[in-house]
């Protein structure tokens, strides 16, 4: 397999789903802005929507959609337990969560208050409204949990860590929400997160 990523975007959860199950994979950097790849291959041929992550498998296929890409790396090694299997009501459970982060906190928080064309009314809402119901609602749920699904880290757990660390380059701060902020550092303590992080912000501080 081949992953198609950026550093530290949405793409890392794919990274440490990978690390966490212990599956081979090739790494093929990114360049959002020109839509090319660090070794300078049209990104757009490989992806047309140019954004990431896009994952080439083993048969040739390319497959996109990060809440697709996790299941589908999850699926592959159904012994590491990163999704419960289909047809087990736990499996909704986890494409729940998966799309709650993707549209709820991933596309309409943090989507919006990274995008420069997004104005300035729609920024102040995700950050003073949107963003405090979802982490509350969030909070909540962790309150007394580990985990997001079920009793181990799943690929909806990889997703919310890979989505709580734009909260500082975000200017924000977890500690108002301290559930989280203890729950994501015990995230940043697995090896496999550690890893996956540790490397791309050497990639990021490099650029």
């Amino acid at each position: 397999m081949d992953l198609y990523f950026a550093p530290l975007s949405c793409s890392l959860a794919t990274r440490i789903a990978l690390y966490e199950s212990g599956q081979a994979a090739g790494f093929h950097e990114v360049l959002l802005s020109t839509k090319k790849t660090k070794a300078g291959a049209d990104y757009l041929a490989i992806n047309p929507k140019g954004q990431v992550p896009a994952l080439l498998t083993d048969d040739g296929e390319v497959l996109t959609e990060g809440v697709a890409i996790l299941q589908y790396v999850a699926d592959r090694a159904p012994a590491s337990g990163l999704a419960p299997p289909a047809g087990d009501f736990a499996r909704y459970r986890l494409q729940q969560w998966l799309n709650y982060i993707a549209s709820e906190v991933h596309k309409q928080v943090f989507y919006t208050l990274f995008n420069p064309m997004i104005p300035v009314e729609a920024k102040t809402f995700a950050r003073e409204v949107a963003l405090p119901a979802r982490f509350d609602h969030l909070s909540a749920q962790l309150k007394d949990r580990a985990y997001l699904v079920g009793d181990q880290f799943t690929v909806a757990d990889a997703y919310l860590v890979t989505a709580l660390n734009w909260v500082a380059p975000a200017g924000l701060d977890l500690k108002l929400w301290p559930v989280l902020a203890n729950w994501h550092a015990e995230q940043l303590k697995r090896p496999a997160v550690a890893r996956a992080v540790g490397e791309e912000f050497a990639l990021r501080a490099a650029a």
